[in-house]
């Protein structure tokens, strides 16, 4: 009698033994796949019975769950990954091209991946059930193992099945820790671990179905120890322990009681709430433990709800009507599009921030999202705007970026303000305040002058911003600010050349967009933005510098009026060029007579 290569878990759910565990959920004659091995699981179907799968469901990129997925993609099985997983599986070569081998203090298991890339049918959506195939199933974010892991829920026979991937093993135990360590002598994946495991101990699943292992049939046992056992691992890497139990039980702190701050976010968020059940907030970035890895892509910078969740259990809100940025920086919109579609809560942009969450690759900035965000109103700058029973003004809050704006309202007979990252908060009194500018976010001469001035008129009773505690507004602090706006502000002027003028960024020009797309034989616009940096009426010259075979633009010549600014647009044929990735090309100025050359540079892919 020929022995089963699959072992029966529960009705219509099997186990295939391979690199690693492949679940087969099936119905009538077809089956869906959790994770896939080595896809040897194909050469055996027939000992159930089975003509066809339908849907592969990965729970993570690494090699053991999908190192066979060309043979799915071969006999068109539909493959569906993790959101914050797909460029490591249908992306990956592109991974090993750029990835960086010398002087990397990334531990990310990301070399854990595909060794050829495999075009994917989608990515889950997360936080949603949806049908793959025959199966309805809920794919839950649990990062740890790696940043992007899901496990998805599926309910069978009235239990609940958790197939949770590697987020954990057995009794209290993981997989892997090495895989856990993201970041050089840091903690974030053993901290995204112990955060996973609350969230999925939260949804109280009957059976974990892991992707090593034997099925867990006490999954808050093996859960719950598993966080106790990670918290004092974590613990023991740290001067100043994090308190996970307590973020995790507790992620709002009370600012007033219709005021929360989300203690659990990268950059602090804010949930104004009304006596309705609605909540407002203010900023919402990607997840403290999915935050902290040393990179800057999409995988390392994941937002989660759970904390969304919890605002609803234990604060009195029914729903998320709105969420308004304060800037642009990914640290507080990384999460603006999950709860729009989630939660189906509109997106307010001030007006000086919604060019770039609509369109980010236009612009030549520092900490853009990866991709642009929908927004369902833009709010002018300085009008009221009424939400319930508050009524909230956004201003123009130039300093830490060009692009950001100031929130002001009233809540429990305090006056707030929220500043995004202007300056730091909390100070203790008389101590001074850190003036928080970057020079490529666009930081001009004059903005701290200006902010302090902002905020000596509004007078608020609350400070609340991006990284610090609250800080209670004294004359005291008023005082520090204008002193050190005006200081910070001088000392720019007397150490930047007083003949010519490209203000504290440095540059006099710049192109948009500076990240574009054409095919061969298609044509491409852009746009140079010039400066005069001198105090007369000066004429400027714009040549456009590109690639050795593109047709070479005529230069074009512009009057610009003191410290003026103009644009010049140059219109390109690109018929006959060759197909190129991150083409450069450069803006070449001379103003009234001087040569400053190559000032800025913008980058093309010709597909």
């Amino acid at each position: 009698m020929q022995r089963m290569s699959f072992e029966q878990l529960f009705p219509g759910i099997a186990r295939f033994r391979d690199t690693c565990n492949v679940y087969v959920l099936t119905a009538a004659a077809e089956a869906v796949l959790v994770d896939f091995g080595s896809g040897a699981v194909l050469e055996h179907l027939d000992e159930l019975g089975l003509p066809r799968v339908t849907d592969v469901l990965v729970t993570h990129h690494h090699r053991d769950q999908v190192q066979g997925l060309a043979r799915a993609r071969e006999q068109g099985i539909r493959i569906w990954v993790p959101p914050y997983e797909r460029e490591l599986i249908d992306g990956v070569d592109r991974r090993w091209q750029t990835r960086q081998l010398e002087h990397d203090y990334d531990l990310r298991q990301d070399r854990f991946s595909l060794l050829e890339q495999v075009a994917v049918d989608g990515v889950v959506a997360e936080y949603r059930t949806a049908r793959y195939g025959h199966l309805d199933a809920y794919p839950l974010p649990t990062p740890g193992h790696t940043v992007g892991s899901v496990t998805y829920l599926v309910e069978v026979g009235g239990r609940r099945l958790a197939f949770s991937g590697d987020l954990v093993h057995g009794d209290g135990r993981v997989w892997s820790l090495a895989a856990t360590q993201w970041s050089y002598s840091g903690i974030d994946g053993l901290a995204a671990t112990f955060f996973s495991c609350g969230v999925l101990a939260g949804k109280d699943p009957d059976v974990l179905l892991p992707a090593h292992g034997e099925p867990v049939e006490e999954p808050q046992r093996t859960l719950g120890r598993a966080r106790a056992r990670l918290e004092e691992l974590a613990t023991m890497r740290l001067e100043d322990p994090w308190r996970l139990t307590d973020m995790q039980a507790h992620p709002w702190a009370t600012i007033t009681p219709h005021l929360l701050r989300n203690r659990v976010g990268f950059a602090n968020s804010f949930a104004l709430v009304s006596d309705t059940g609605a909540a407002l907030l203010i900023d919402f970035g990607f997840d403290v433990a999915t935050g902290l890895v040393p990179v800057h892509e999409r995988t390392a910078s994941r937002p989660l709800l759970w904390a969304i969740e919890e605002l609803k259990r234990s604060h009195g809100v029914v729903r998320i009507e709105a969420v308004l940025p304060t800037h642009y920086h990914d640290d507080h919109v990384a999460g603006l599009t999950l709860i729009r579609d989630v939660e189906a809560a509109e997106v307010w942009s001030p007006e000086n921030v919604a060019p770039i969450l609509l369109d980010p690759k236009r612009f030549d900035l520092p900490c853009l999202w990866h991709e642009p965000i929908v927004l369902d109103r833009v709010l002018p700058l300085g009008q009221p705007l009424t939400w319930h029973e508050y009524e909230l003004t956004p201003y123009a809050l130039p300093g830490h970026t060009l692009f950001a704006a100031a929130v002001a309202f009233e809540v429990d007979g305090k006056r707030v303000l929220a500043i995004g990252d202007q300056q730091t908060t909390g100070v203790a009194p008389g101590a001074r305040p850190i003036l928080n500018y970057q020079y490529r976010n666009r930081y001009r001469v004059g903005d701290y002058e200006r902010s302090a001035e902002l905020q000596r008129r509004l007078r608020p009773h609350l400070l609340i911003s991006g990284h610090w505690p609250t800080q209670e507004v004294t004359e005291d602090y008023l005082d520090r600010l204008e002193a050190d706006g005006r200081r910070l502000d001088q000392l720019h002027r007397e150490l930047l050349p007083e003949e010519v003028d490209f203000g504290a960024e440095g540059f006099g020009a710049r192109i948009e967009p500076y990240r574009s797309s054409a095919g061969p034989g298609g044509s491409l616009a852009l746009d140079v933005i010039v400066r005069n940096p001198f105090d007369r009426p000066e004429p400027a010259l714009v040549q456009l510098v590109v690639p050795a075979n593109w047709p070479e633009p005529e230069p074009q010549s512009l009057e610009l009026g003191p410290l003026g600014e103009g644009v010049a647009r140059f219109e390109l044929a690109l018929a006959g060029v060759d197909r190129s990735r991150r083409a450069r090309v450069a803006a070449d100025l001379t103003v009234g007579g001087t040569r400053f050359g190559q000032q800025a540079e913008a980058l093309v892919d010709v597909a």
